[in-house]
């Protein structure tokens, strides 16, 4: 299996119906080389294009379980379950910081108090300061998140510029959209499901 097309594959999968811009922003990879992956697996029958947007076939989501149960088997499960324990204070944090900048004293927050919007904007940058180290470990377990950091730092980085769709917006690659794509893939690397997350507390 060509390095590229688990990732390709994988980015679909988790973007739904995508454009070959989405799946180099979520793989690192330039545009060029995402839409020649997205290509072959389209040759394979892995993928369905219309559009110029790809989605999976039956066929595309059983070889891609086939590849990430052969990722999994590799990956040193008791140190990630170990690492794992550390995700759920962080993944707390975010949910609070997303409930206090949509509301503000029981009301949808209209952001006109630029101080209070001022304290959850710090919040997140000292979200992302604690949450880095966790995903650099993570990479360090499992390589093909290499990405992640850098797309993490992209979010905040346009934040801090006034961009505060990258806050929380679901149709762009904001810090929520990133968080929820790499908790989707510890979950998947450890074996779970969303379902399971969800009863456990730790669904976004």
């Amino acid at each position: 299996m060509p390095s590229t097309l688990l990732p390709t594959l994988q980015a679909v999968r988790l973007k739904g119906r995508t454009t070959a811009a989405d799946v180099a922003g979520a793989t690192g990879s330039d545009e060029a080389s995402a839409a020649q992956a997205l290509a072959v697996l389209a040759a394979d029958g892995l993928l369905r294009e219309a559009n110029g947007k790809h989605r999976l076939t039956p066929e595309g989501k059983e070889r891609l379980g086939q590849w990430l149960a052969e990722e999994r088997a590799a990956v040193d499960q008791a140190a990630l379950g170990e690492l794992y324990e550390q995700f759920d204070p962080h993944n707390t944090t975010l949910k609070e910081l997303a409930g206090t900048w949509q509301q503000r004293d029981g009301e949808p927050n209209d952001h006109s108090d630029a101080a209070y919007d001022g304290r959850v904007l710090d919040g997140i940058a000292g979200l992302h300061a604690a949450f880095a180290p966790f995903v650099d470990r993570l990479v360090g377990l499992a390589p093909r998140l290499a990405p992640y950091p850098a797309r993490f730092e992209a979010a905040l980085g346009r934040i801090r510029a006034g961009e505060h769709a990258y806050f929380l917006r679901p149709v762009i690659d904001s810090y929520h959209t990133v968080w929820f794509e790499l908790h989707e893939e510890l979950i998947g690397l450890l074996g779970r499901s969303r379902q399971d997350e969800a009863l456990a507390g730790r669904a976004e």
